[in-house]
């Protein structure tokens, strides 16, 4: 949203359709353009007479020549409209209407010469042919000459291939080179229309078609060729023309030179490449002397527009700035949708100082920059705030400012009835990147926008903000250390848009190894041997570095090594016809740091580096190779392996003595079991091997046995279950190397659950 306007032809009120046609302009430096730019796009203003009686003005549902864009005006541009306004739109073509929408009545520095016609904020309502509007004073009467203004931004030209900035040109990283001029059109040699006798419109009002001047006779000036200069312009907005103006289209004061800045130039789509109709104002800009701040508002319109509505949007902001409220031409320097594009604004040129008409008392020596858009409840988006700090930074840069730093502006104009807050003359200390608001008594730029602004002031000119390491390729990373054989790529992240990053260095023991893009999240390096120290310093456009914390490098091409070798064992767990449950037992170490074990046979698993053994299957009749590696953090590695073979010997293999029972269900091993209650029952098992477990089938009436291992007695076994359990191997036993064994099962005959199920004996070959 503006809040006043610089100096500004005056212009009769026209009613009915403005048909414009010239040169595709647009400022840009002095230095002559690179290539042609697109015909200009003819943009129209129609009006409609809003009849009020008292406090209260509306019209029916009425139907109108194309629009886009609409607002409220009346004659007097002092006189202020109380209450509220509500308009809606019927969608072209489609015979649907919106809902009702409210236009901003809060003022924007009405009551200044340089405006016309009083008039609310326009609204985007997209596509429509009809228009419907109700006013109500609330008890206070209504200003006089209310009519609606309906402005027709006109097709959008194709877009340039050329062009370096389209509906992601946030997002660009490549710059022109600093100092250079930038790449801007030519002025478009459209024939100027004629003057067109009165028609009726749609809506019954009449219609007439302004003479635009003929592009030949009107083409600016470049402002490296100024005519004689005139006093300078306030500091609040440019005086009106006088006889002592110089002519059409020079510039009324001599253009300062356009300093290199200490931050890119972001990508803008230029007033040719958008379709600006040059010959709707024949005015010359003013310059001041610097850009000591920038104000950041919004246009109040509608969040659903799409990008490729923006262009057309920017037309029709400008067509009503101009034919509308009387100024020479849009009042801010860019515009921003929410999509990051960012447009070329007042004409001038982008990196020169041009005296604009967006902030009352506060135009000269600041730059004005509107998001289109209503921020009030909507939050902008990531895109809309990186573009407006990248202009902020620019346009900061030039003058050597810092984006977070504050200024004294003088006011250049008194804010005594124009809802300005402050004296003409009076200092005032704002921030370099400001609201709207801290100039003037609005709620422009909107309540979430405002919100972000000291986040913009972050992005503009603080430092790389979320700067971290996140890892090494190559290099093992534990807690603050990193462990490599030498090569390795260090990785980081932050959260400043690369747009607004000037470089990443690498240090390496407090030294740049590496400078690395904007884009850049790594950078590959070679260590020599012995310990160092890596931390990642981010250079903003602004100048401003940010480190990350140190991680320290240590070199490392030691082996790591098995101080125990992997051995198998039996363990206690469900045995089946396929698998047997087998313990893997190792040990590891390295001289720097161990990072982990790693089974690659005949399964794969990954174990910590304090992890001694693992729980696993074997298949049984089967020989299982059994293959480890070791890695330490810095990659390199050690392997070993051990083989085993699990073998079943069912019960029947056994050596009875006393009473057995043999059971038979699927459930066992080989579908039978034997079961004894007799006390001294017992069953002797013979082998070769060097591990072994019985098998029992368990349940919560199931008693006990002694354990008998070549004949001496090594364990009572509890066989109660309160879940019953079948092929259960419930204990084990082991030794070093193989040999012959006997194991023997004694039944104890326990009292009340005297009764055992065995199940068979494992063995590990």
């Amino acid at each position: 949203m503006w809040a006043t306007a610089a100096t500004a032809t005056a212009l009769a009120v026209v009613t009915g359709v403005l048909v414009t046609n010239g040169g595709a302009g647009g400022g840009g430096t002095a230095q002559a353009a690179k290539r042609p730019a697109p015909h200009a796009v003819r943009t129209a203003l129609r009006t409609l007479a809003v009849e009020a009686e008292g406090d209260q003005a509306a019209s029916g549902k009425r139907d109108t020549g194309p629009f886009s864009l609409l607002g409220l005006s009346w004659t007097k541009p002092a006189a202020e409209l109380p209450g509220t306004v509500r308009v809606r739109a019927r969608a072209a073509g489609t015979g649907s209407w919106g809902a009702w929408q409210s236009l901003g009545t809060e003022g924007d520095g009405t009551g200044q010469p340089e405006s016309t016609r009083g008039a609310t904020e326009p609204l985007w309502v997209g596509p429509s042919d009809g228009v419907q509007v109700d006013v109500d004073g609330h008890g206070s009467a209504l200003p006089a000459g209310l009519r609606l203004e309906l402005v027709d931004p006109g097709k959008s030209p194709a877009p340039d291939p050329a062009s370096d900035a389209g509906p992601a040109a946030f997002v660009a990283d490549e710059e022109p080179a600093e100092g250079t001029a930038a790449e801007e059109g030519t002025a478009g040699t459209g024939a100027a229309s004629s003057p067109a006798s009165a028609e009726s419109t749609p809506d019954g009002a009449t219609s007439q078609a302004a003479e635009s001047p003929t592009p030949g006779a009107s083409a600016p000036v470049a402002p490296s060729a100024p005519a004689s200069p005139t006093a300078p312009a306030s500091p609040s907005a440019p005086a009106k023309p006088t006889a002592t103006t110089p002519a059409v289209g020079a510039p009324a004061t001599p253009p300062p030179t356009a300093p290199p800045s200490t931050a890119p130039r972001p990508p803008i789509v230029t007033r040719a490449q958008w379709g600006a109709d040059e010959s709707m104002d024949d005015e010359a800009p003013e310059y001041g002397t610097k850009v000591a701040a920038v104000f950041v508002h919004h246009t109040v319109d509608a969040n659903s527009y799409s990008c490729a509505q923006s262009p057309a949007m920017v037309r029709a902001i400008r067509t009503y700035h101009i034919k509308t409220n009387g100024w020479k031409d849009v009042g801010y320097h860019f515009l921003v949708d929410k999509c990051g594009t960012i447009f070329e604004g007042r004409k001038g040129g982008v990196d020169l100082p041009v005296i604009g008409a967006h902030t009352y008392g506060f135009n000269t020596d600041t730059t004005g920059i509107a998001v289109l858009g209503d921020y009030n409840e909507a939050a902008p988006s990531s895109a809309a705030k990186t573009a407006i700090a990248r202009i902020a930074a620019w346009k900061l840069g030039q003058y050597k400012e810092d984006p977070t730093g504050k200024v004294g502006l003088v006011a250049g104009a008194d804010g005594s009835g124009t809802g300005g807050k402050f004296k003409k003359g009076q200092t005032v200390t704002l921030n370099r990147i400001s609201g709207h608001r801290d100039g003037y008594a609005t709620e422009c730029p909107g309540t979430r926008l405002y919100a972000a602004l000291p986040e913009i002031r972050t992005l503009a000119g603080g430092s790389v903000a979320g700067l971290r390491i996140t890892g090494f390729t190559g290099a093992g990373v534990s807690g603050t250390k990193a462990w490599t054989k030498g090569p390795a790529t260090v990785r980081w992240s932050a959260t400043t848009p690369s747009t607004l990053v000037n470089r990443y260095e690498v240090l390496v023991d407090g030294k740049v190894a590496v400078t690395a893009k904007a884009t850049a999240t790594s950078a590959a390096l070679t260590f020599a041997s012995g310990t160092h120290t890596v931390a990642v310093r981010g250079v903003h456009v602004s100048g401003k570095a940010s480190t990350t914390a140190t991680t320290t490098v240590v070199v490392d091409k030691t082996a790591p090594s098995f101080t125990t070798k992997p051995s198998t064992a039996l363990r206690t767990g469900t045995v089946g016809s396929t698998s047997v449950p087998v313990a893997l037992k190792w040990a590891a170490t390295d001289a720097a740091a161990l990072k982990e074990v790693r089974l690659t046979k005949p399964s794969a698993a990954t174990y910590g580096p304090t992890t001694r053994s693992a729980s696993l299957t074997a298949k049984p009749a089967a020989t299982t190779t059994w293959s480890l590696t070791a890695y330490d953090q810095a990659g390199n590695t050690a392997s070993a392996s051990t083989t085993s073979a699990p073998a079943i010997l069912q019960e029947s293999s056994g050596k009875k003595t006393g009473k057995w029972t043999t059971k038979s269900s699927s459930s066992y091993l080989g579908g039978k079991s034997y079961s004894s209650s007799a006390k001294n029952a017992s069953l002797t098992y013979t082998f070769t091997g060097r591990g072994a477990s019985l098998v029992f089938s368990r349940a919560s009436t199931s008693g006990q046995v002694y354990v008998y291992v070549d004949g001496a007695k090594k364990a009572t076994v509890d066989l109660r279950s309160s879940t019953t359990k079948y092929r259960d191997a419930q204990w084990t036993t082991a030794w070093s190397t193989s040999g012959k064994h006997t194991v023997k099962v004694v039944v104890m005959a326990t009292k009340g659950r005297p009764t055992i199920t065995t199940d068979g004996l494992v063995y590990l070959k």
